[in-house]
């Protein structure tokens, strides 16, 4: 019976120590500015992830996380102008779908600031659809 116990008290040490709830993702850093031309994929799978992190950190208000992606966002944007190995179907939008992103990304940040989750709602709806848009099957 005391073994039972034991074992008992030691499974249960155990399970209370297990983390539940998924450990938070690291944010991404800036990229140097004076970096060569990435691959168009590496920066469209960068500004999911960014997008993805900045639409985590809004539904658990932690506004800093949401400014911090938003800053990442629209120098991934720059960067996008510049890259190498764009998908033919891609290429004539690029331009103007990267200063797009950048804007939205810039209107994300000052929305972050203000703590204005209607602001920030509306720009993370449309930095989804344009990151979207920019996929590589098009």
């Amino acid at each position: 019976m005391k073994r039972v116990l034991l074992v008992g008290s030691f499974l249960t040490l155990c399970l209370s120590a297990c983390q539940l709830a998924p450990p938070e993702r690291e944010p991404l850093r800036l990229l140097p500015e004076d970096r060569p031309p990435l691959p168009y994929a590496a920066l469209l799978t960068r500004a999911r992830i960014q997008a993805t992190i900045a639409t985590e950190a809004f539904y658990v208000d932690k506004w800093n996380d949401v400014d911090d992606s938003a800053q990442g966002l629209a120098q991934t944007a720059r960067f996008l102008a510049k890259a190498q190995d764009v998908p033919p179907k891609q290429k004539e939008t690029l331009p103007q779908m990267s200063k797009d992103l950048s804007e939205e990304a810039t209107k994300l940040s000052a929305a972050a600031k203000d703590k204005d989750a209607k602001k920030v709602n509306e720009s993370l709806t449309r930095i989804n659809q344009l990151v979207r848009e920019l996929r590589l099957d098009q």
